[in-house]
């Protein structure tokens, strides 16, 4: 499945089922066909999303530091994560929701 966010503020971000699925676990969201994430919401989500990017992050250089096997880089949560972070934080700074699904 594809999930379409909008918002006022910035472009349409376009993103598949795992991703979206993934991101809203980092939110503590549940993932339905259709929501909003309100203006008084997004400083939250934008924080949340943000350590769980910089936790990646970490956990990939320890495990490059201790010689397992490289992570894919494709697999990298801030490079996939990064346009509905921008998304959210373009929404924020002009006081408007992200919307899927509508």
């Amino acid at each position: 499945m594809i999930y379409q966010f909008r918002s006022k503020a910035g472009p349409d971000v376009i993103m598949l089922a795992d991703l979206t699925k993934r991101i809203f676990d980092i939110l503590g969201r549940p993932l339905e066909p259709r929501g909003i994430l309100t203006q008084e919401q997004l400083p939250t989500l934008i924080t949340a999303l943000e350590t769980a990017i910089l936790q990646d992050l970490e956990e990939r250089s320890k495990s490059k530091n201790e010689g397992s096997e490289q992570p894919k880089l494709a697999d990298r949560l801030g490079q996939r994560a990064y346009p509905f972070l921008e998304l959210m934080k373009q929404a924020n700074a002009k006081n408007e929701p992200v919307l899927w699904g509508v």
